[in-house]
């Protein structure tokens, strides 16, 4: 079957009531001409539900405009595209028709946008079509779409791929199996490729362009790592990702010239600390103390959540300088915070001018090898040139952190994609070798579809990851970052069951890589910005102030 016009269409109309519904949303909170706060959390249900319509409907439209350029190179890339459109729309009227009056349409008008007699539209809804899509798929050995990239992207994902196949992977049951640190021959082998110098701009020492970001040679890179391993690899980017935007926007240029050299060729490496055990998403509300002292300040709290805090070198930490806790998150400031480099689940770390910093690894289910740590401060000592921008960064770390997470949240769609693909090829692979009564099971319809399914979201996920990174470089719309890493982390928990459970008793060993994946795959959705937070406080504020 042809491409079809029709799938614009839909998006088209089904954009327009999303759109409505956001103005219903907004005129419902609004108290004397302004979103009330209370009343909209009051209406959380519906902005959940507005949130990820317009991700799916987001997700549609940059599969559907990748699918126009990649129809003449592969003529699967179109059917993907529209199987993943039929779905999606499915589910978006669903959930409007389900809530209907909450978003002040009418059931009639909804279901003009996906309706039941349409032949091109129940095409791929059919189970015959995924089969037959399936099948296609696993007799070119599941070779998925081409990305469209450039020449240099497919050299550089060429090259990270090589190494996480022959540097990353042997590692990477052991250190899930038995929660290891990573070892230094992948840190090392990943600083020589250049990793952590991908989102630093070229006169600091970097890979980046000085003109532009280049955002989507970070996505490539993190997707090739993540595929081999989530916690061993492919989040080795993500933290010197973080500090580097936030110095480029907040940091002097002392603070430049020092740190981001140190950031690109890997001599230092980086933890972000921002989590406390009762503030996670609600950055404003942080509390750990930072107090004036002689030539410096003193900083006293917890942290929870900090990733890498052992083996790091440096600790992007966020706290407050002003006492006064009305202020919010104008009372926050960013510190760099040097320490030793710190082996095991637990350290100790006493400063030479004062105070100590303890931490503890929390046991996780996954996501293995960087150890998520608890972080216990009395009266640390950092000096004044810590403070990133200095006296000017003072009470500003609230925004060079949002703004370091924009990134942080887009790379996070990468790894999602990074985990989808490596589950896909591990389900494809055990679906051709395993037998059951006589056939593989890759010859059975179900497994076909399934196949066909999974390879329809993660080209979805994967276009949309590259649309907004592309968009982010431009200086486009951040709420966007919040709105593909919200669809690519939920997609890659339902990827990575399904490819789990195509391997039966087999997925569920703890040796099996599909299980590895399955358990890294769930924290997806609750780092960088809690999936509720992003769906709440980001996307759908977002949409109902603009309606």
């Amino acid at each position: 079957m042809h491409f079809s016009a029709i799938f614009f269409q839909r998006l088209d109309a089904l954009d327009a009531l999303l759109a409505r519904a956001a103005q219903f949303l907004k005129i419902s909170c609004q108290r004397h001409s302004k979103i009330d706060a209370t009343a909209l959390d009051e209406r959380q249900v519906q902005s959940y539900d507005l949130a990820f319509c317009a991700a799916e409907l987001a997700a549609s439209r940059a599969v559907l405009d990748y699918a126009q350029r990649a129809a003449p190179h592969d003529a699967l890339a179109p059917e993907f595209a529209q199987l993943f459109a039929v779905e999606v729309f499915a589910a978006s009227v669903a959930r409007l028709m389900l809530r209907a009056a909450d978003f002040g349409l009418s059931f009639a008008e909804i279901a003009k946008c996906h309706p039941s007699n349409d032949s091109v539209l129940a095409h791929f809804g059919r189970g015959e079509t995924l089969a037959k899509l399936g099948a296609a798929l696993i007799a070119r050995d599941g070779r998925l779409p081409p990305s469209l990239l450039d020449h240099d992207k497919e050299l550089m994902r060429d090259s990270f791929t090589q190494f996480a196949a022959e540097v990353v992977a042997p590692h990477a049951q052991a250190i899930h199996r038995d929660d290891l640190d990573i070892p230094e021959e992948i840190i090392r082998g990943a600083a020589e490729l250049g990793l952590f110098g991908v989102s630093i701009p070229q006169r600091f020492g970097g890979l980046q362009p000085d003109a532009r970001p280049d955002t989507l040679a970070m996505l490539v890179v993190t997707e090739a790592l993540s595929a081999a391993s989530l916690g061993a690899a492919g989040s080795l980017i993500t933290r010197p990702e973080i500090m580097a935007r936030a110095l480029l926007v907040g940091g002097t240029e002392a603070q430049c010239a020092y740190w981001l050299p140190k950031l690109a060729t890997g001599e230092k490496l980086v933890a972000i600390s921002i989590t406390e055990p009762d503030f996670g998403s609600d950055v404003a509300g942080l509390k750990l103390r930072a107090v004036r002292c002689t030539g410096g300040w003193k900083l006293t709290g917890s942290k929870t959540w900090c990733t890498f805090a052992g083996r790091a070198e440096v600790i992007l930490m966020i706290a407050r300088t002003h006492p006064d806790p009305a202020l919010g998150h104008r009372g926050l400031s960013q510190f760099i915070v040097e320490k030793p480099r710190l082996a095991g689940h637990e350290f100790l770390y006493l400063a030479p001018q004062g105070g100590r910093m303890t931490g503890r690894a929390i046991r996780t289910i996954g996501y293995r090898g960087m150890h998520s740590y608890d972080l216990f401060l009395e009266d640390l000592f950092v000096p004044d040139s810590a403070v990133v921008g200095e006296a000017a960064g003072l009470g500003k770390g609230f925004y060079y952190t949002m703004k370091g997470l924009a990134g942080g949240r887009v790379q996070t769609a990468g790894r999602a994609n990074g985990v989808m693909q490596a589950a896909f090829d591990a389900a494809l692979h055990y679906a051709q070798t395993r037998k059951v009564f006589g056939h593989s099971i890759a010859s059975y319809p179900l497994m076909q579809a399934r196949l066909a399914r999974i390879a329809a979201w993660l080209t979805a996920c994967r276009q949309l990851s590259y649309a907004v990174a592309q968009q982010l470089d431009a200086g486009g719309d951040e709420m966007r970052a919040s709105l593909v890493k919200l669809f690519a982390c939920r997609a890659a928990e339902w990827v990575t069951r399904d490819a789990m459970q195509m391997h039966g008793g087999v997925g569920y060993a703890l040796e099996s890589p599909a299980s590895r994946y399955f358990v890294d795959a769930r924290v997806l959705s609750i780092f960088e910005g809690a999936e509720e937070t992003l769906a709440l406080k980001v996307i759908a504020r977002e949409l109902i102030a603009r309606a």
